[in-house]
């Protein structure tokens, strides 16, 4: 008799990932200025650290909500007691209105719409749970995010079939790529239960057109199947176009009296746009009662404390602060991103053309030796451990094309970005020269084996004529 279970022993968690192996090689030897000058840069993480100073402002000028204080007055007690898993009505009211402020206030959102849970995994594993049986099937376009072959299959039973986009349009949508993966799906067997996508895209760095969303609806009304549209990078945008929610393409369209409304669903998470994943603060927002009535109830094994809801509440009710966060935040990511880009294209190496996130989409084909991802696992080795710095293969994020590869540039600071910087350009010249010594050395011997040929052939002509005679 087994003492575990299957959930336990299975190898179905996705931990054995490049994206997560490389995240054990960073901890193994983490860079520090004095303490570790040649350990590995963390680029691997998509974390938001450069605003915490006004995080921290706010803080220090609000002492009464991060001293779970109202009016002056300690309410440690009311929030250290049960809370009901609907969540603080104040917070809810506070984090939808904070959700229309990033979209320009172009739609509203109904906090009794809004499930809270502990963070962005949660959210969509959740959504899975109330959209998906065991072997039923969403259809992710690639490349997408690492942590959804763990966040969305290894506890549901769901799977995921691909719909593969490639560089031969900056890795658009398409119709025909859409198409083909939902009879792909059904030549497996699986019934699609719906299309799952990040807008903006983790890890393109790339928000979704107006015409890939309704495109998406579109397939989606037509097959009867769902769409989650996971916006949890939505206020980081920095760059046109605009960010563009799927909401604001619902009402454009009017389908608000249409099945297709209630089976549209939103993620969102304060971890990226405010910086503050490990307050773990996640929602899911559906126009299907039934959907947010199961998903309040699973919130239960997932919950956001109390104390959390009311510091976050306080803080998102300051119009004043929260629109001057938006502003200043995208302008330093915008500041952040263009070091990146241009750090690399100093080193010889192109990003594709990106307008929000925490990330580049990195093209280093021509760095590889040979056109496959057994060349590009060899590429990432020497990056992680000659090179020092820890980046995602594109092959962790299911591309269909070797040779790309994801670097974050928002969890440093800009010593240590320019650091990585001239370690990956010392790293390509170095590459260079080898390719050229080879080159170099590879002609020689050909050279030589020429040279030597000829004296064959002419000693060979030679003997001939002598015996002719």
């Amino acid at each position: 008799m087994k003492l575990l279970s299957e959930k336990a022993t299975c190898n179905s968690h996705g931990q054995d990932s490049s994206y997560f192996l490389g995240w054990q090689e960073y901890e193994k030897n983490p860079y520090g200025e004095i303490q570790n000058p040649n350990g590995i840069i963390q680029m691997g993480l998509a974390e938001n650290q450069l605003s915490f100073d006004l995080l921290e402002s706010w803080l220090a000028q609000n002492p009464d909500a991060a001293g779970f204080k109202r009016n002056g007055e300690s309410i440690f007690r009311e929030l250290a007691l049960f809370q009901d898993y609907n969540g603080l009505p104040a917070f809810k009211n506070a984090m939808t209105k904070f959700m229309s402020e990033i979209r320009g206030n172009k739609v509203c959102f109904d906090s009794n719409k809004l499930v809270l849970t502990a963070g962005a995994t949660s959210a969509n594993e959740t959504l899975m749970f109330c959209l998906a049986d065991q072997g039923d099937a969403f259809l992710l376009p690639t490349p997408y995010y690492p942590g959804f072959d763990r966040d969305l299959k290894w506890r549901t039973g769901a799977e995921i079939v691909p719909i593969h986009c490639t560089s031969s349009n900056g890795f658009r949508i398409t119709e025909s790529a859409l198409e083909e993966a939902y009879l792909e799906a059904k030549k497996l067997n699986l019934r699609v239960k719906g299309v799952l996508v990040t807008n903006p895209s983790n890890p393109l760095g790339t928000t979704l057109s107006r015409n890939e969303l309704e495109l998406l609806l579109t397939f989606i009304d037509a097959k009867g199947i769902h769409l989650v549209s996971d916006e949890i990078y939505s206020g980081t945008v920095f760059n046109s176009p605009g960010f563009i929610s799927v909401m604001e393409v619902l009402f454009e369209k009017n389908y608000m009296k249409t099945k297709v409304w209630e089976r549209v669903h939103i993620v969102y998470s304060l971890s990226k746009d405010l910086g503050l994943p490990g307050f773990r603060i996640g929602a899911i927002y559906s126009n299907d009662d039934m959907v947010v009535s199961a998903a309040t109830k699973m919130s239960s094994f997932g919950l956001v404390s109390s104390q959390t809801q009311y510091l976050l509440s306080c803080m998102l009710s300051d119009k004043k602060f929260t629109k001057k966060y938006i502003s200043e935040n995208q302008k330093r990511l915008k500041k952040r991103h263009a070091m990146l880009v241009k750090g690399l294209k100093n080193a010889g190496i192109n990003c594709l053309e990106s307008n929000a996130g925490l990330f580049c989409w990195v093209d280093m084909r021509h760095l590889l030796c040979s056109n496959n991802f057994d060349a590009e696992m060899d590429l990432w080795k020497k990056i992680v451990y000659d090179v020092g710095l820890n980046i995602s293969p594109g092959s962790s994020c299911h591309c269909t094309e070797p040779g790309w590869f994801r670097a974050c540039f928002a969890n440093m600071s800009e010593d240590t970005l320019n650091l990585a910087m001239r370690r990956i350009k010392a790293f390509v010249e170095s590459t260079a020269i080898n390719t050229i010594n080879q080159t170099s050395h590879q002609n020689h011997q050909t050279s030589n084996k020429k040279k030597s040929f000829s004296k064959w052939v002419f000693r060979l002509s030679f003997n001939d004529r002598q015996r002719e005679r």
